[in-house]
């Protein structure tokens, strides 16, 4: 899985969530994400990874 895929599912996740360009998240927080994305898919790798990115995006969103 490659980081570049992940990061971009992840801003086109915030998307649904946010008009326009605009990311509510710096860099950092960006990083943490995508971190979390692959730890989940390590754990589960029969997890749809379209499904991971979303809960890890709404979790962050809930918090």
């Amino acid at each position: 899985m490659e980081k570049k895929l992940v990061v971009k599912m992840i801003r086109n996740c915030f998307k649904q969530y946010y008009e326009g360009d605009a990311m509510p998240i710096g860099e950092q927080d960006l990083e943490e994400l995508t971190r979390r994305v692959f730890q989940i898919k390590e754990e589960e790798p029969t997890a749809d990874l379209f499904e991971v990115v979303n809960d890890a995006v709404y979790e962050f969103l809930a918090d």
